[in-house]
């Protein structure tokens, strides 16, 4: 597995990360514990040196289970995590809150140090912007951290340009996670830009469109009310049908490759910049290897240029999420 740097910073990851997410919440039944730190062991034995948790996935179970996973490659592994969120007032299994006040912030901090079974978080994002708390307030409670040796790199996730830019005038912000993939294009626009211009680092998030440019899906796939992609706008059988035409070019492409559409859809975000690190998550062995094998992909400037073109002219049916969760994105 070949290594990359997040932009500016010096932090050296691995190309391709691993989500952990899936591996506790979110995608219906939970996996088996032992499988999945059985997953993670493998990841680290294929190379995978950058593994994504957070407090609120879960809540908390998920940074237990990296934490207790991943304690036997200490300081062999970076391990990014996140705050942001809180549970709602008088619902605590609820984590629709969003709450970025710096003493807040600390208190995770404090928590997810435990949890992860480390004595520095080697990156702590803002889960997501919090109209509440100036974004300055954010960058200097974490440059606190930083100080204290609690935290080793500052990072912000779905957070929109001028955000960043103010962020980082603070703070050095290391990293940006916001989703980005084939299907998923709108920080190309602004976002790209200024992380190139400020030397941040880019992690896509559902790099994979949460499953969907496997091609393993089509209008007949049935997801468990469990499953978050239930409700989301995107995975309605009627979208699902209709943006089958982006499988078609991934599919085209990966038969001359000797690919599959997954590792076609990976390699793609590679070339689009070296500060790029995707972080495809999964539940299965067999897809890790799959997805891993995508970093060694070489997409041709031929292939790209066939990619873009034909991609340019696809419209993807649906939103990424539902309005009230769409408004937490880009602020």
């Amino acid at each position: 597995m070949q290594k990359r740097k997040l932009g500016n910073s010096g932090l050296e990851v691995s190309a391709l990360g691993l989500g952990c997410m899936g591996m506790s919440f979110g995608y219906g039944k939970m996996p088996d514990k032992k499988e999945m730190i059985t997953l993670i062991h493998k990841a680290v034995e294929e190379g995978v040196t950058f593994f994504d948790t957070a407090e609120v996935y879960g809540p908390f179970i998920n940074e237990e289970l990296v934490g207790e996973a991943l304690a036997p490659f200490k300081g062999k592994v970076v391990i990014a995590t996140k705050f942001g969120f809180a549970p709602a007032p008088g619902d605590p299994s609820k984590w629709s809150e969003l709450d970025s006040r710096p003493g807040h912030i600390k208190e995770v901090a404090e928590a997810s140090l435990k949890r992860l079974k480390v004595d520095a978080i080697d990156l702590f994002y803002q889960h997501r912007v919090d109209l509440n708390v100036p974004i300055e307030d954010v960058a200097g409670a974490v440059k606190d951290l930083i100080q204290q040796g609690k935290v080793k790199h500052f990072g912000l996730s779905e957070a929109g340009a001028n955000t960043i830019r103010k962020a980082h005038a603070v703070q050095p912000v290391t990293a940006l996670q916001s989703e980005y993939s084939l299907w998923t294009r709108q920080p190309e626009k602004e976002i790209l830009p200024a992380l190139e211009e400020l030397g941040i680092g880019f992690v896509p998030f559902s790099p994979l469109g949460r499953g969907f440019l496997t091609g393993k899906m089509n209008e007949n796939t049935k997801f468990e009310s469990t499953d978050f992609r239930y409700a989301l706008p995107r995975f309605t059988q009627e979208a699902l049908k209709a943006n089958q035409v982006l499988i078609e070019l991934l599919a085209g492409i990966a038969k001359r490759k000797n690919a599959t559409p997954a590792q076609i859809a990976l390699a793609w975000l590679l070339a689009q910049k070296p500060w790029i690190v995707p972080i495809p998550g999964t539940t299965k062995i067999n897809r890790l290897t799959e997805n891993n094998g995508a970093a060694s992909i070489v997409l041709t400037p031929d292939e790209l240029q066939e990619i873009e073109v034909s991609a340019s002219q696809i419209k993807v049916t649906g939103e990424r999420y539902p309005e009230n969760i769409m408004k937490m994105t880009g602020r």
